[in-house]
């Protein structure tokens, strides 16, 4: 299975995955979110249906992207762009939009803070 982790960026955790890859670690395919404030914002329940309808479906249209979620072309032409702008999908050479991942999964911990 082809997965992307989506997280939140915090510095330490940044700086371990950069260091893992400079000594030749792999650290799979991941997306980080500077809070998770951005990250819900993001990937809004219409941007979530996109993303399940691409799933390792190769370059796909935005025509075809919004004919499989029974969106409009227009609407869904927007929700596209901002997941292109935030690096979840990707441009394909040939044209059109693709998401190569087959599942995501989403990391994070949410923690009470002491007041």
């Amino acid at each position: 299975m082809n997965t992307v982790t989506l997280s939140i960026g915090l510095r330490e955790d940044v700086n371990r995955r950069a260091l893992g890859a400079f000594e030749g670690k792999p650290q799979g395919a991941r997306i980080s979110f500077a809070s998770t404030d951005l990250l819900w914002s993001t990937l809004t329940r219409k941007r979530w249906e996109i993303l399940r309808a691409m799933r390792a479906q190769g370059a796909l249209s935005i025509r075809e992207v919004a004919r499989r979620v029974g969106r409009d072309v227009k609407a869904v032409h927007g929700d596209v762009r901002a997941l292109i702008a935030a690096g979840v999908i990707e441009s394909a050479a040939g044209g059109g939009v693709i998401f190569p991942y087959d599942a995501v999964h989403v990391d994070f911990t949410l923690e009470v803070s002491s007041a």
